[in-house]
């Protein structure tokens, strides 16, 4: 509900400025605070030596969230107002693109591997100590944050090409990430955070440019609905072929991201038609 919510909001305030970085500042800033959060528990234990203390701590930055929550709420009562209305000219229906593009989010989700997955790998085969393990993921969220502003920007610039450019770019991390050499590894994880950054701000950044204001609640929802369906179901794929075959599971995650990219070329022509 509230990540429904948040997009269908962050798509009207984002029109001024362009949804591709409007969305992207959001995954930058989201990513920050997952980066920022940990290390102030950390401080915290460091000062005090409490848990109590360290959590009491994380108060003053929710404290600060809820605060700009309500002056958001004093000042723009209404999010739908920031955009400028179009006339929805389908009767209500969504258009035909909106299908072909959820088709090409579910090839993309389900081949999408967790990061749990990657981290049972390098646990379970020992290939590097456990104090890398959540490093590891700090540095993909950095790369998930700094991709989300690159290919966010260049979304408003090229369109849905962008989204596929970077699902080309980090299609092949499974083939790195599930394998058996530190270093590759490292490139493996690198390259899924650049999935991460495109995932959670462009390929939401289409959603909104696809589906007229009127609509926007329900398309989100169902694009929230398809990515997750197809999540879990790719997910529980991989984790059942890990244990028979790794490079089943790896040839599963490439294929299935692959495909999504000439059904996003159809959905740019269409667009661009629609334009």
């Amino acid at each position: 509900m509230f990540n429904h919510d948040r997009d269908v909001m962050l798509s009207h305030a984002a029109a001024a400025v362009g949804r591709g970085w409007g969305f992207a500042v959001h995954e930058a800033m989201d990513q920050i605070g997952a980066m920022v959060g940990p290390i102030i528990v950390m401080v915290g234990l460091a000062i005090n030596g409490s848990y109590r203390f360290a959590f009491a701590v994380l108060a003053i930055p929710a404290a600060l969230a809820i605060t700009v929550l309500i002056i958001a709420r004093i000042n723009f009562p209404h999010p739908h107002k920031l955009e400028t209305d179009t006339e929805d000219l389908r009767d209500g229906r969504l258009p035909t693109v909106f299908w072909l593009y959820l088709a090409a989010v579910g090839f993309v989700a389900a081949g999408f591997a967790d990061y749990p997955l990657i981290a049972f790998h390098i646990k379970s085969h020992h290939i590097l100590d456990d104090k890398w393990i959540p490093l590891l993921y700090a540095c993909a969220m950095g790369i998930d944050a700094l991709a989300a502003l690159v290919f966010g920007r260049w979304y408003d610039k090229k369109g849905v090409l962008a989204l596929a450019a970077a699902i080309a770019v980090s299609s092949t991390f499974a083939l790195f990430a599930f394998s058996f050499i530190p270093a590759l590894i490292v490139g493996g994880v690198l390259l899924w955070g650049v999935g991460m950054g495109a995932q959670e701000s462009i390929i939401r950044a289409v959603v909104a440019d696809i589906v007229p204001a009127q609509r926007r609640g329900a398309g989100f929802g169902l694009f929230n609905a398809c990515f997750g369906i197809t999540w879990f179901i790719g997910s529980a794929v991989m984790g059942i072929l890990y244990d028979f075959s790794l490079p089943a599971l790896i040839v599963f995650s490439i294929l299935s991201q692959i495909a999504s990219l000439p059904l996003l070329i159809f959905v740019q022509k269409q667009l661009s038609v629609m334009r």
